[in-house]
């Protein structure tokens, strides 16, 4: 099994509805996945995806966001796991990751081949491995109270072209406390299940951003 199957297929153990950004209809297609909804601009869909799908489209043609943006803030549920918006091009990669912080008050972690990443809520507490990665990307200026890491970062200012916080350990149970919605929390591929669990524990959310 390829990596892009395999993770699918992991997600479907876990989530009961799929949805598809525009083009992720034809890997839906391919997988013989059914889909509660197609959402996106539909300039990237095949014409045999469109056939199949067409009693679930919902087209959104403006073309300020991306259809990860489009998706994620018309979907109300729980948790997201996003699949397919990491690992390919980096433009593309970082893009997803702009949209997590733009939508805070929905809950969403991106799935890779080797890693996981989500905008950290309010609090978050997370048993894993000793000597796991914890890493801390800010997408602004941030701080972030923590516990259970082996280089603490209580009283630091995070911001992206100053303090960063990658490549940190897990030293005990690790808790996290960001005092603004700007903290990307980077996992090992192998802590999404511990992680899944911990997000729909905690029913903390960020409020949604003024527009």
């Amino acid at each position: 099994m390829n990596p892009a199957s395999a993770t699918l297929s992991e997600v479907l153990s876990i989530a009961s509805l799929v949805v598809a950004a525009d083009g992720g209809a034809d890997h839906a297609l391919a997988a013989g996945v059914s889909l509660e909804a197609v959402i996106g601009d539909m300039d990237s869909i095949s014409k045999a995806a469109q056939d199949a799908f067409k009693d679930v489209f919902h087209p959104i043609t403006e073309q300020d966001s991306t259809d990860f943006d489009k998706a994620l803030r018309h979907i109300d549920a729980p948790l997201v796991l996003g699949v397919g918006f990491s690992g390919a091009r980096l433009d593309h990669e970082l893009g997803s990751m702009t949209v997590l912080v733009r939508h805070p008050e929905r809950r969403c972690i991106l799935i890779g081949e080797d890693t996981i990443v989500l905008l950290c809520p309010p609090q978050i507490t997370l048993d894993l491995p000793m000597e796991s990665a914890v890493s801390l990307f800010p997408m602004a200026e941030v701080g972030c109270e923590s516990d259970g890491l082996r280089w603490p970062t209580g009283g630091l200012r995070f911001a992206p072209d100053r303090q960063i916080g990658t490549l940190n350990k897990v030293d005990g149970t690790v808790t996290l406390r960001p005092d603004a919605p700007k903290m990307l929390l980077i996992l090992p591929r192998s802590a999404l299940g511990v992680t899944v669990q911990a997000m729909l524990q905690d029913d903390v959310r960020w409020p949604a951003r003024a527009r």
